[in-house]
């Protein structure tokens, strides 16, 4: 049974902190196979319209450097991406989405035997798909909003405003608010995409946006960080616009949540059921809406949490005490204390350098 500890473990915590740093410096030229590139939808957004600077992935390489790792980005678009792979001690994934936190490159890394960071096959698979996950929200009582599934044909609609959602990827890519039944075709389309994928149609609840991480710390134990209040400025909810918030414009703020006891109480024990329910491992960001009659409800559960410096991640770690590049040793420790698979599976060769082209399959 997974042992949680509270925002106010300051001991445990400090320890931890503690532990992990003496571990890093046990492990110095660690290989680190920093995963990044424009693969989903998601990613492709982040890719051409966040400022370098702004990229988790430039604030992960700066806590590597820290580190003293031996690492290197990886772009699994480029050709020779697997077969750099196998070259590194440990993978950190900073990819979001399909193909990236969904279960497919924990499965590849499994198969290679490479160790990772973070959730495995399953918890990935489950968390990203929006539909799939509610429905275990159902089975393990976690409250969250009213949703149908629709695949096509007319839509049942009360004419309350809707969210419209596609089933895969984050940062709200191809999300829509409908109030007026004109805007649903529409809504609809940009959600099922292409591949004409089922789409969530949810009850739109208003209220407090909020988000929870969780850490895993070395023991097992996991710390939950304090509910962060998210509010967006200047849109109608916390849109992929406000959360690239491309220079810095101020468009969302984050805070501390001010919560009554009970109401806390309320939304880590959601947190830490979606921890064990899920089989979630390393790390997980858990966004929740927060109503006027303090009924809290789970969105969604994020395997792969943002980590610019001021992520909502990284900004409820340091309320904890927690810098980042402790928690980048946090993630890295998890994935080498875990044990590995033992499996009659062959090492990989790699019999020619000749890449071979292919045509695309891209499915969500």
């Amino acid at each position: 049974m997974t042992l949680f500890l509270s925002p106010s473990s300051d001991l445990a915590v400090q320890k931890a902190a503690e532990a992990l740093r003496a571990w890093g410096q046990s492990r110095q030229g660690l290989g680190v196979a920093l995963v990044y590139g424009p693969v989903s939808a998601e990613d492709r957004l982040y890719h051409s319209k966040c400022p370098v600077e702004q990229r988790s992935v430039t604030a992960l390489a700066e806590a590597l450097k820290e580190i003293g790792a031996r690492w290197k980005v990886l772009n699994p678009c480029e050709p020779d991406f697997i077969m750099e792979l196998v070259e590194y001690d440990v993978t950190l994934s900073n990819l979001h989405g399909p193909y990236g936190e969904d279960g497919r490159l924990q499965g590849l890394l499994d198969y290679l035997r490479v160790p990772y960071c973070g959730s495995g096959v399953g918890a990935s698979a489950v968390a990203a798909d929006k539909i799939l996950c509610k429905r275990v929200m159902l089975t393990l009582g976690v409250p969250t909003p009213g949703w149908h599934v629709w695949s096509g044909g007319p839509v049942a609609w009360n004419g309350r405003p809707i969210m419209v959602k596609p089933p895969f990827g984050g940062s709200s890519v191809g999300m829509s608010l409908v109030r007026d039944p004109a805007d649903l075709p529409g809504a609809l389309a940009d959600a099922a995409g292409d591949e004409g994928a089922p789409v969530l149609i949810e009850e739109y609840v208003t209220g407090m946006p909020m988000t929870v991480g969780l850490l895993e710390l070395p023991g097992g134990s996991v710390v939950v960080f304090p509910p962060l209040a998210t509010e967006a400025i200047d849109a109608d909810f916390y849109d992929a616009d406000t959360k690239l918030d491309v220079g810095s414009r101020g468009a969302v703020t984050v805070s501390a949540a001010n919560l009554a006891p009970a109401v806390l109480d309320k939304i880590t024990a959601q947190a830490r059921t979606l921890w064990d329910g899920l089989g979630l491992r390393g790390s997980a960001r858990i966004d929740f809406i927060l109503t006027d009659d303090s009924g809290p409800y789970v969105l969604e559960v994020n395997t792969t949490p943002g980590m610019s410096r001021d992520s909502n991640f990284a900004v409820g770690a340091a309320m904890v005490g927690l810098t980042h590049t402790e928690v980048v040793l946090a993630m890295l420790h998890e994935a080498l204390a875990r044990p590995p698979y033992d499996v009659p599976l062959p090492t990989p060769a790699f019999a020619s350098t000749t890449p071979l082209t292919r045509e695309a399959a891209v499915s969500p």
